[in-house]
């Protein structure tokens, strides 16, 4: 994983008021609850003392409480009550459990991996989409490597293949480029695929005019994704990390076009049904990928399509030894 960032982990509305729920995220077990102010909060989901499951418990206060001996737990993860040693005992600092930053932005949990500070910078989400878009949602787990769902998203040369009945109509076979710009931690890359008529050579990213006129698509680190399908439409995926062997896949259907109540649920729930099949014809060969982790050297002979995959893998790598911009 890469050290201080922010992960999009979970759908806001998965951390309901009054109850914790457990998940596994970058490899920890944690749980996530709800303060009396609405406030979310993070901690290590298993009880210093016995080793229980905190998620199992109940929410008193501000304070999740373990199910088998009734320890108190605050936000920052320290014990505040040991029931059986009574309410007057002062609680010792070894009774306590990691504790994790967690925000709440734009309908998602966001979790801080890496070393706690006094401030925190800010969770970079898609400035387009941060007011007026209403979104539709579903989610699914696929057994791959965060990297591998994330580098399917970012493959222009499989659509004809994957795709044939449904985004990838039209046998498109020959790429051009692409182009992939960088601003910041925010990957641009602009898409022209076309027909092979047999004597057209793909054009260099270089070579290509006018290349913000075209399609094009966005990832901004460390775990999202956005296809830019019109100023009014978007697709918006965010890939949570569980462990080395599964993610958790959000979908969002972004739109600004309808905005009479009950049709614009009605637009947005609908869309879940052509996202799920799309998303599906992808699961049933990334899943098949071996390994399932990618990384910047692993004997994979990539083409000059995939530059945005090299390109995303370079800056990944860059960003785990600590190099940044």
């Amino acid at each position: 994983m890469i050290q201080n960032m922010w992960y999009g982990i979970l759908d806001a509305r998965e951390v309901k008021a009054g109850k914790p729920v457990g998940v596994t995220r970058l490899g920890e077990k944690l749980v996530l609850w709800r303060d009396d102010q609405g406030k979310v909060a993070c901690i290590y989901d298993q009880c210093c003392h016995r080793g229980a499951a905190m998620s199992h418990g109940w929410v008193k206060h501000n304070h999740v409480v373990c199910p088998f001996h009734g320890f108190e737990y605050d936000t920052s993860g320290k014990v505040k009550l040991i029931p059986a040693n009574g309410r007057s005992s002062k609680v010792l600092e070894q009774y306590h459990v990691q504790s994790f930053h967690v925000e709440e932005r734009y309908g998602i949990i966001w979790i801080w991996y890496g070393e706690k500070r006094d401030a925190y910078p800010e969770i970079l989400f898609f400035k387009e989409l941060r007011e007026g878009f209403s979104y539709g949602q579903f989610s699914e787990v696929w057994p791959v490597h965060y990297t591998r769902a994330i580098e399917n998203q970012l493959d222009v040369v499989h659509l004809p293949f994957v795709h044939t009945n449904s985004i990838g109509r039209g046998n498109r076979t020959l790429v051009h480029g692409p182009v992939v710009i960088w601003e910041d931690h925010l990957m641009t890359f602009f898409v022209k695929n076309e027909v092979d008529d047999g004597n057209t050579i793909p054009l260099k990213a270089s070579e290509i005019p006018d290349y913000r006129d075209l399609f094009s698509l966005q990832f901004q680190m460390p775990n999202l994704w956005q296809n830019i399908i019109s100023d009014d439409i978007r697709i918006v995926a965010v890939f949570a990390p569980i462990d080395d062997e599964h993610t958790q896949i959000y979908i969002r259907f972004y739109q600004r076009f309808m905005k009479v109540p009950i049709l614009k649920e009605l637009v947005n729930f609908t869309s879940r049904f052509t996202n799920r099949y799309i998303l599906h014809q992808d699961r049933r060969v990334v899943i098949t990928q071996i390994p399932k982790k990618s990384e910047l050297r692993m004997g994979e002979h990539l083409i000059p399509g995939d530059a945005p995959i090299m390109e995303y893998r370079k800056r990944r790598e860059q960003l785990k030894n600590g190099v940044n911009w």
